[in-house]
């Protein structure tokens, strides 16, 4: 079943959970804070590890959509 078409409706049709990841920079908050503008709602702490073949670091942060009903 799409997930549009289920429970709950999310943007784009995206499922309830979504895992976004990047170099932690402003560009990478700046996908957070518009999930977060759209109505995802961090799940957990964000997770940052460094990447030595890119030389940089790189972050994740879990979201879900806000009327889904989760258990951490």
């Amino acid at each position: 079943m799409p997930y549009g078409t289920g429970m709950y409706t999310t943007p784009d049709d995206r499922p309830i959970y979504r895992l976004l990841t990047g170099k932690d920079d402003r560009a990478f908050c700046e996908r957070v804070s518009e999930a977060l503008m759209q109505g995802w709602r961090l799940y957990g702490s964000p997770t940052i590890t460094w990447d030595e073949e890119g030389g940089c670091m790189k972050a994740a942060q879990a979201v879900v959509w806000h009327e889904a009903d989760v258990v951490k």
